[in-house]
């Protein structure tokens, strides 16, 4: 009988010790996908910040690459297992993201989520919330690269590519003349990341997109109808949409942002400022599940999950192959549809040649509102460089996303420990560097 008590304390000894190792190596459970068009983290066993001011927090997502490391976070709990239950809520669009927002989640909106930039630091300025100032914080990098222009079946003839000069010339004054009207190409949300993308592009190859093409907003999903009527030639947003449509056949892959600079900045987590405020540590909570979401999708190995659970009717409702080839670097680029593989040239979650993606880096978060100034998209706003950089480091914090990356373990090396990346080059050879902002803007030919 006691050689029966002692056997079964040491199986109890020997199991609870099972469960505590697997809670200390890390590994989140996956959550059960369901559908609905939101999603919160569910119940795991919190690895660290359990005493938190606050116990969850309302996030918006669009569904493009950009938003695959909240979406991530939730599934796979790396959100809950700091403590922090992340409602993320898809939206309709960018404006309602922004509307949201404004209203907080007290309000039945948003605390933040994923926005393109300049959003956050216009949405704290008041310039795109009809003068109403919502202080943000930027906190983190959610993605680069992983964006695209996508062209029209129309415009094969055209064969558009990254370098129009090279591969177009002459092609938009050509098309203007044939068509009797502008060549159109269409974005997301004005004056913001994919619209600025579509910009550069053009004023690249001496094309003023300001004079000899019209641009449009239309929302991501809108873009496969809208290319099969004919509603624009040309489109800028975020995988999957561009790689769909090459993949339906609606048209072809003109170029990918990586091809335009590689290494991008591209979407960024931002919350309401009061909410950063009043819950410090529940945002580097936030940081933490974000971070180890990020490091779990840039694992080759992990693709194939991440673009399964992406799909979704619950998340993307997007098919899954076309969310496998975008997840990979897998693209059929050009009027020709010529296959290319290279992970480095797609979408980019946390190792990269230039360092950590994730890290909010001020130089970098600094160029968009530099691109405001080149083409006047706010003007009384940020008119010179001078107010571009006050708004940027009020709005553009470091210390948070630090902090959390030294309490989940990120080895020294890989957390910047300055504000700025250095020297970035473009595909045309303009150079930015952030040391000279003024240089750049020089440097452009084609402004307003």
């Amino acid at each position: 009988m006691a050689k029966r008590r002692r056997f079964l304390a040491l199986l109890s000894t020997t199991l609870c010790s099972t469960a505590l190792l697997a809670g200390c190596l890390g590994n989140p459970p996956s959550s059960t996908s369901g559908s609905g068009s939101s999603g919160s983290s569910t119940a795991a066993p919190a690895a660290s910040n359990t005493n938190l001011e606050v116990k969850s927090i309302s996030l918006g997502f669009i569904p493009i690459l950009e938003a695959a490391p909240l979406v991530i976070g939730v599934e796979k709990g790396f959100f809950a297992r700091h403590g922090l239950d992340v409602k993320l809520t898809k939206q309709a669009n960018w404006g309602a993201a922004r509307d949201n927002v404004v209203l907080g989640s007290a309000g039945g909106g948003i605390d933040g989520g994923q926005w393109q930039l300049p959003m956050p630091q216009m949405i704290s300025e008041g310039a795109i919330t009809n003068g109403k100032k919502v202080p943000m914080v930027v906190l983190a990098m959610l993605m680069s690269q992983g964006n695209g222009i996508a062209a029209a079946n129309s415009v094969k003839d055209g064969n558009l590519s990254v370098d129009l000069k090279t591969s177009s010339p002459g092609f938009f004054d050509r098309f203007n003349q044939k068509q009797g009207r502008k060549f159109r190409a269409a974005y997301t949300f004005p004056k913001a990341n994919q619209e600025i993308w579509i910009r550069y592009w053009l004023a690249a190859a001496g094309v003023n997109p300001d004079k000899a093409v019209e641009l449009l907003k239309v929302p991501a999903p809108e873009t496969l109808q809208g290319m099969k009527n004919g509603t624009m030639e040309a489109f800028s947003t975020g995988d999957p949409w561009p790689s769909r449509i090459a993949s339906d056949k609606i048209g072809y892959l003109a170029a990918t942002t990586a091809q335009i600079w590689k290494v991008h900045p591209e979407e960024y987590l931002a919350v309401r400022s009061d909410w950063v405020d009043q819950h410090p540590k529940a945002a580097v909570a936030l940081l933490k599940g974000l971070i180890e979401a990020q490091m779990w999708l840039d694992k080759p190995e992990n693709k194939d999950e991440a673009a399964k659970i992406l799909s979704s009717r619950k998340w993307y409702n997007v098919p899954l192959p076309v969310l496998q080839e975008s997840l990979k670097g897998q693209y059929k680029l050009g009027a020709s549809g010529t296959p290319e593989t290279d992970p480095k040239m797609g979408p980019l979650y946390w190792n990269s040649d230039r360092g950590v993606i994730s890290y909010p880096y001020k130089s970098l978060t600094l160029w968009f509102l530099l691109e405001s100034i080149r083409w006047k998209f706010f003007p009384g706003t940020v008119d010179t460089i001078e107010q571009a950089r006050a708004i940027n480091d009020k709005v553009t914090r470091e210390d948070l996303w630090r902090q959390a990356a030294q309490e989940v373990g990120v080895p020294a090396k890989d957390i910047p420990s300055g504000s700025s990346r250095g020297k970035e080059t473009f595909f045309d050879g303009i150079v930015y560097d952030p040391e000279n902002p003024q240089a750049y803007l020089d440097s452009l030919k084609i402004k307003k």
